[in-house]
């Protein structure tokens, strides 16, 4: 089979999918170890038998659901390639929108950080490498995903430390900065049986009390953990900016503002101590 007949027996069985030929043509790159350039550069050459076998396999499993970044292990955030796992969520542009907050308000200077529900690693570790004099600590109830988040920090070369536990318990700080992508999702939300989200760990993605119950655990824990004029940023659903600007100033946050993502969705707000 030639690389072009590949790509279009691909887009054409995954046809269903919004993003078909990003899909088959990232599977299709990570099968011969090639950029997406290649194939286009190539598209006369052939697959082995192997690979041939490979991305058929793949691609029956693109078909049934599964999310190209698991297929391939890895995902694109902030420049980098980052390690995932059916253990973590899979890191999204609109999370960027997080790291541009930080990275606009906080200063260069040598501060204290944490990332709360790490996962992948992915916030903790792009804001370590953007943040070279930072002091970047990573923090997940999750062994598996602690695991992830190791093997890119290694990978990425970043310095960071880890630890287990659930939010800021274990933590006595003070920092000058929290950070989190939290559980936000209503656990009735019809959202969790579509699209990649159906094999995303659901510990990762739900919160009760309509997705905002671990939003209220974070905010009340980092009052007692930061710093005075320390700051508090979140990332959350589209349609809680309100919510959570209030839930902020009832605890006597400063500076409350919520932005926007990519999309113009309300995505992350945050808070001065």
């Amino acid at each position: 089979m030639r690389i072009d007949q590949a790509l279009r027996e691909a887009r054409s069985r995954l046809r269903a999918s919004p993003s078909a030929a990003l899909d088959a043509e990232c599977l299709l790159a990570h099968v011969l170890a090639q950029s997406r350039t290649y194939l286009f550069t190539w598209p006369e050459r052939t697959l082995n038998e192997s690979q041939q076998r490979h991305f058929l396999e793949l691609l029956a499993r693109r078909e049934a659901g599964e999310p190209v970044a698991y297929l391939i292990g890895e995902r694109e955030f902030y420049g980098r390639r980052f390690r995932v796992s059916p253990d973590t969520l899979i890191p999204r542009p609109d999370t960027e929108t997080l790291i541009d907050a930080v990275l606009e308000r906080m200063p260069e200077s040598p501060l204290r950080a944490v990332d709360l529900g790490t996962g992948t690693g992915a916030i903790g570790i792009t804001l370590a490498l953007e943040r070279p004099a930072w002091s970047v600590l990573l923090v997940d109830i999750s062994e598996a995903a602690l695991q992830v988040a190791k093997d890119n920090a290694r990978t990425l070369g970043a310095t960071v430390e880890m630890v287990g536990g659930t939010w800021l318990a274990a933590l006595s700080g003070p920092f000058e900065l929290i950070v989190s992508n939290p559980p936000y999702v209503d656990p009735e939300d019809p959202h969790l049986g579509q699209g990649d989200v159906r094999h995303e760990p659901r510990t990762a993605l739900v919160s009760a009390e309509q997705g905002l119950a671990d939003i209220r655990v974070l905010a009340d824990q980092a009052m007692t953990r930061l710093v005075e004029g320390g700051w508090l940023m979140l990332e959350h659903g589209y349609d809680q900016g309100e919510a959570v600007r209030t839930l902020l100033t009832e605890r006597e946050y400063r500076e409350v503002e919520t932005l926007r993502d990519l999309g113009g969705q309300d995505r992350v707000t945050f808070g001065q101590r």
